[in-house]
């Protein structure tokens, strides 16, 4: 696999941060950095207020009977975190279909001011009882959009993983 063309970290600091915190001694790996396990939680955690933004959320699910299962996500690593080091996480909704959602997580280490990781994420809207895909409403088609259209106006690189993506 060769080696993705990456924004800088302030370009990605354009974006606004879903989340930060700060790497635990419970993160540590036997290794002496952050565990795989912590990147993923976080990627995926960022996901989720996303898409909780966008009207999927608890009520949501439990009134409507629909929600989001991830179908597949890559990550990809660019730097090692450290015990006590701050972290942000910066999502964007790349696109959609009818049924699909894809998006890419980026997490920067703010004391280095680098790119550390990026979570990209395939989720997949079903209905909860049938556990089948199902369309998105149109209100939360439109929020998605609105999410997708802001993606859309990033001029700098997105290091996409190529393994994944919409499906026409």
């Amino acid at each position: 696999m060769s080696k993705p063309e990456l924004p800088s970290y302030d370009q990605v600091l354009q974006l606004e941060a879903l989340m930060t915190g700060e790497v635990s001694p419970d993160f540590i790996d036997v290794n002496g950095h952050m565990n795989i396990r912590h990147y993923l939680d976080y990627g995926a955690t960022s996901a989720d207020v996303l898409i909780r933004r966008v009207g999927i959320d608890d009520d949501y699910r439990a009134q409507r009977r629909m929600g989001v299962f991830t179908a597949e996500h890559h990550i990809r690593y660019f730097s090692e975190m450290h015990e006590g080091g701050k972290f942000s996480v910066h999502t964007l909704m790349l696109g959609r279909s009818s049924k699909v959602g894809h998006l890419l997580a980026f997490i920067l280490d703010r004391d280095r001011g680098v790119l550390a990781c990026t979570v990209e994420i395939i989720l997949v809207h079903v209905g909860m009882d049938t556990r089948r895909p199902i369309d998105f409403p149109e209100d939360i088609a439109t929020s998605l959009d609105a999410w997708v259209a802001d993606a859309e106006q990033v001029t700098w690189p997105i290091p996409l993983s190529g393994a994944m993506g919409l499906r026409s």
